[in-house]
């Protein structure tokens, strides 16, 4: 079994290669997903289409840049989807306060019944690291195109 990646979000960022490595590797993605059908079938559910970056989730990403907000994505995905058992589940992820909580209702990846419907990922289980890796893409390609928007 393997277990969920545990990233640090509130450590201090340094110039160290060792680092520049690990954000490489979280970053690099495994395969090429084309999400095209996934926000098409999104687009059309009136709930999941409701969600878009305000101007303050706008700045924050800018601030500190795609890559540390795809780490965001990683540990939280680790911390909160990833294990089998999850006491809130469907209550675990807040409706603001983050870019990536909104990704994650806007990609129906916020709760593993969502994912189960949206993504064929069945509850139950703890994510493999390619159902997490996957996750996150789906989030950063999200996110990639609301900056993207006017």
């Amino acid at each position: 079994m393997q277990t969920p990646l545990q990233l640090d979000l509130f450590a201090e960022p340094t110039a160290s290669s060792r680092e520049d490595s690990a954000v490489e590797e979280v970053l690099a993605p495994a395969q090429d997903y084309d999400f095209t059908a996934l926000f098409d079938r999104l687009s059309r559910s009136t709930f999941r289409s409701r969600f878009h970056l305000k101007p303050a989730d706008r700045q924050y990403i800018l601030e500190r840049g795609m890559s540390v907000i795809c780490l965001h994505a990683t540990d939280m995905i680790a911390r909160r989807l990833a294990p089998a058992d999850i006491p809130n589940d469907s209550r675990q992820t807040p409706m603001r306060g983050h870019p990536v909580f909104i990704a994650q209702h806007a990609t129906g990846c916020c709760c593993r019944g969502c994912m189960s419907k949206w993504h064929h990922i069945p509850p139950g289980r703890p994510l493999t690291a390619e159902e997490q890796h996957y996750i996150v893409e789906v989030i950063t390609a999200w996110l990639q195109r609301e900056m993207n928007k006017n």
